[in-house]
Parts: C-alpha cells; structure tokens; sequence
C-alpha cells in the first residue's frame, strides 16, 4: 500500500511539473478559444506567459502578462495576476482574477483606454465624435445574474470633447461611482464630481441595455452649445434641472 502511494505521489508530481512546463503557445493552439477573440506572439509556459497582441472584437491589447498561482488549483481555483502594457501605452491595466464554479472575482483591477478603444470604429447617432480617456478602478468584483454579486469602484471619465452635428461639447472630467444593486451594474454621479450640473444614476441590465435616470441643470462651467439644447429634454423642475431619462441598448455599442 505504502507503495502505491509513493507512486501515485511521483505521478502526480510528474503530471505537475510537465504541465508547468508546457508551451503556452502550444496551448493557446488546442485551447478552445472564440472565434471573435486572437492572440498572437505567445510566449512561456501556462504559468508565467505574454501575448504580445490579443484581440477582442475589434480591440487590441498589446503586451498580455500573466502569472498563474499553481496553488489555487488544489482548491478548485485558478487564480491570476494579469499586466496589460504599461503606463507609457494607451491602452493598459493590472489586476486580480479569480475563477471559480460559481463565476469569476476581479481585485484591485485598474484599467485605462483612450475613447478611440472602447468604440472601436462604431459609428454613433447624428454623426458624434468622442474624444477622451477612461480609466476604471475597481476594488472588488464579484460575478452574478444578470452581471454582479457585489462590486465597489470608481469609473472616471476625462478631457471629453463631444461633437456632433449639432454642436460641440467639451465636457471635461466626470466620476461615477461604481455599485452592485439587484445583480446590476449601477453608475452613480454627484453633482460635485463634474462640471455639468449632472446628477443621476445609470443601470447596466439585462441584454447589454442601459436605463438612465439623471438630471441636468445650466452652469456657468458648462459648454455654451450644451446650455442651449437643454430646453429640448423638458421641462425644468423647481430647482432648475431638465430631466436626463433613457432606457435602451447603448448607442453605437
């Protein structure tokens, strides 16, 4: 008996350390992957690796690491450390993820990409141009249904300049903050976070929609072409806001 288990031991150990020592380059070409998503100029082994590119749907990340704890294995867990680029690239980020049975867990996630990124060559209603960054921190994420367990972070949109046929809006720096509410992905903005007056909430739900419930009041630091079209959203309330109500897909997304 005592031998078996001194061979199993040896096996399991052999297994361990032959699987440590895979090509992750080999194993990015029997892997499963979807078909919208690409990598290229891999590298290492399943542990400790890089793509040099990946694409996501008409998105490019540059400079992929990442580092796998063996570890979390044992427990049912594959726990990762993953780099993209650097502070010097456009797009870049570092962060946590832990994948489990019961979904995915994201720690300390910071993330930054220009606006040109996240479009990726939509085209937007009445032939709108945004130019800006983003960068999204977040502290923890836990996945559920329809999108979150929990979640706590901050959103922060800067130097956006919007324009379209109607005029244009150079909208500055806004921050949101981030919140789970009923599985959904809540974005909250406070009036003292942004030059525009803007003060409301916006839910991701189901199927990729939004629905916005926000208000929006003249200031003397807003656009002057975004002053003049707020007589167009409604009547102002008693403290002077025009309401800010959507409900439906993203536009352009």
């Amino acid at each position: 008996m005592k031998l078996f288990f001194k061979i199993l031991l040896a096996l399991l150990i052999y297994i361990f350390f032959l699987v440590a020592y895979v090509p992750a380059n080999w194993l990015v070409s029997i892997a499963p992957i979807p078909n919208n998503i690409k990598l290229s100029g891999v590298s290492g082994t399943l542990w400790q690796g890089q793509a040099a590119l990946v694409s996501i749907d008409r998105r490019q990340l540059d400079q992929v690491n990442w580092t796998l704890n063996p570890w979390g294995i044992f427990v049912g867990q594959a726990q990762v450390d993953v780099t993209i680029g650097s502070r010097a690239t456009p797009v870049n980020g570092k962060g946590s993820l832990t994948a489990t049975m019961s979904g995915i867990k994201v720690q300390n996630l910071r993330f930054e990409a220009p606006s040109q990124f996240l479009l990726a060559g939509n085209r937007l209603p009445f032939k709108t141009e945004i130019q800006g960054e983003l960068s999204v921190i977040i502290e923890q994420f836990d996945q559920g249904l329809p999108w979150c367990e929990q979640l706590s972070g901050k959103l922060f949109v800067n130097d956006v300049d919007v324009t379209n046929q109607f005029g244009a809006y150079p909208l500055g720096n806004m921050a949101l903050n981030m919140s789970c509410v009923d599985g959904q992905v809540k974005l909250t903005a406070n009036e003292q976070d942004n030059r525009l007056g803007l003060m409301g909430t916006v839910l991701l739900t189901q199927n990729s929609s939004v629905k916005v419930a926000a208000k929006i009041k003249p200031t003397d630091t807003q656009p002057a072409d975004l002053t003049q079209a707020l007589q167009f959203l409604g009547q102002q309330d008693s403290q002077g806001y025009y309401p800010l109500n959507y409900q439906g897909r993203i536009p352009g997304i």
